[in-house]
């Protein structure tokens, strides 16, 4: 459960790192994708002796790259989906994905264990509370949401989800532990950034700035903490997807709400409320509590 908590912290904490962009002129784009080479660079201090690295199979080898690069190809979907439909309706898309992982590990992969009366609960109590506390969707006058678009954040985030739990599962141990597999991720995540910050420099649409730059480092270190920690909650309950995926998810959104309205003075809905407290029940549900 420490590691659970700890990696919704660090994730908050990215969250509210966000929030301080705008302030300081950041183009968030060129701090996300600088933010992979600080995260290796965290998990390369944490244990050198990580390298050289112990690669798996080819196959297995592309699977670790393709889930690097889906990190930022989740990514750019999502800032494409906000600029064009706008962020509630986006927000709502990435959140609600958690259904994929989900069901793919319960019925099809068929991890962590047996599914009880209890687990079936919690994960309605948490969708219901995914869906409460997200930004509510209104119609903007003369702005055709782009469906497509929404349905590929949907489906990204939610297969980026599930291979990930699925190569924690099955590669960490024979790659050598938690931060080798991570290192690996981050090669295919920090080779696609590049492409990525190169092309759109070279179309002039990022902001070069310092402060761009600088934001990275205090973006990837609660990045790295929040991916180490959960990988590591994903080993503690035996890979058990339903369970982790979902508290995590859920705790993030809960804990970010009160943040926001502790710290930023932004005021919850009635309808955030009611999704505050069917998220407390689902997370008791979800964990036996």
């Amino acid at each position: 459960m420490l590691y659970l908590l700890l990696s919704v912290v660090f994730s908050v904490l990215l969250l509210v790192n966000f929030r301080a962009h705008a302030r300081f002129q950041v183009d968030t784009r060129i701090a996300i994708l600088l933010n992979y080479p600080v995260c290796f660079l965290t998990a390369f201090l944490h244990q050198p002796s990580a390298i050289p690295f112990h690669w798996p199979s080819a196959s297995d080898t592309g699977l670790l790259m393709a889930m690097g690069i889906g990190f930022v190809i989740t990514f750019l979907l999502s800032g494409f989906s906000t600029q064009r439909n706008g962020m509630a309706p986006t927000s709502l898309a990435n959140n609600i994905s958690l259904v994929i992982p989900v069901l793919i590990n319960l019925f099809i992969l068929k991890t962590g264990g047996d599914i009880s009366i209890s687990i079936l609960a919690g994960l309605l109590f948490s969708f219901a509370a995914i869906y409460f506390c997200s930004p509510q969707v209104s119609s903007t006058a003369g702005v055709k949401p782009v469906v497509s678009l929404l349905l590929a954040v949907f489906v990204a985030y939610g297969l980026t989800n599930t291979l990930f739990s699925f190569l924690n599962s099955t590669l960490t141990a024979q790659v050598g532990g938690t931060l080798p597999f991570i290192m690996m991720l981050l090669i295919g995540s920090m080779a696609s950034s590049a492409i990525v910050l190169i092309w759109k420099s070279v179309n002039g649409t990022l902001n070069w700035n310092t402060n761009s730059v600088l934001a990275a480092i205090p973006l990837g270190l609660p990045n790295f903490f929040s991916f180490y920690f959960l990988l590591k909650a994903l080993d503690a309950y035996q890979n058990n997807v339903a369970v982790v995926l979902t508290t995590y998810n859920l705790s993030v959104i809960l804990l970010s709400a009160l943040a926001a309205y502790a710290f930023f003075k932004e005021k919850l809905s009635g309808r955030q409320w009611l999704g505050l407290g069917l998220g407390c029940v689902g997370i008791a549900l979800l964990n036996g509590l």
